[in-house]
């Protein structure tokens, strides 16, 4: 009988025990998303966190980006601000930050999901940029080539 009250004592008191906390705050944290751990989200989404720009800018680069452009880019970008099916480039690199333009390029399906100005540019344009598989050295050269295109030397 002793036996008995003891255990219905323990179930009452364990019963009262104020409630813990639901989640440990570490696994929370480990469990965020990528867009929440961004610390400059106008940087984009993707492997490309920092871009050092080069003044003069690099000819071989340009050469480069000309080609990648001619090959995947021009059917659907204009170097001016007319908008074909993607948007047109002019001043591009005014606009946004280096690291956001490569991680278009690179992470463009995760950019479309995830990062609120790729998104108003899907809702403008109503078309998805499709993945062309570039490089990281391919969108550093396209990077260089917009820059001449927006008139840096």
């Amino acid at each position: 009988m002793k036996y008995l009250i003891g255990i219905i004592l323990s179930c009452v008191i364990f019963s009262c025990a104020p409630d813990k906390p639901v989640g440990d705050t570490k696994e929370s944290e480990a469990n965020k998303s990528a867009v929440e751990a961004i610390t400059d989200p106008t940087k984009g989404i993707g492997a490309i966190k920092n871009v050092t720009m080069n003044t003069p800018l690099d000819q071989d680069r340009i050469k480069r980006g000309v080609d990648v452009y001619n090959m995947k880019c021009q059917a659907c970008h204009t170097l001016d601000e007319k908008r074909v099916v993607g948007p047109g480039w002019k001043d591009i690199t005014k606009r946004r930050k280096p690291e956001w333009i490569m991680n278009m390029i690179l992470n463009v399906d995760v950019m479309l999901e995830q990062d609120e100005e790729a998104q108003k540019l899907l809702e403008l344009c109503l078309m998805r940029m499709p993945n062309q598989n570039l490089s990281i050295g391919d969108a550093r050269d396209i990077l260089e080539y917009m820059r001449q295109n927006d008139g840096e030397k």
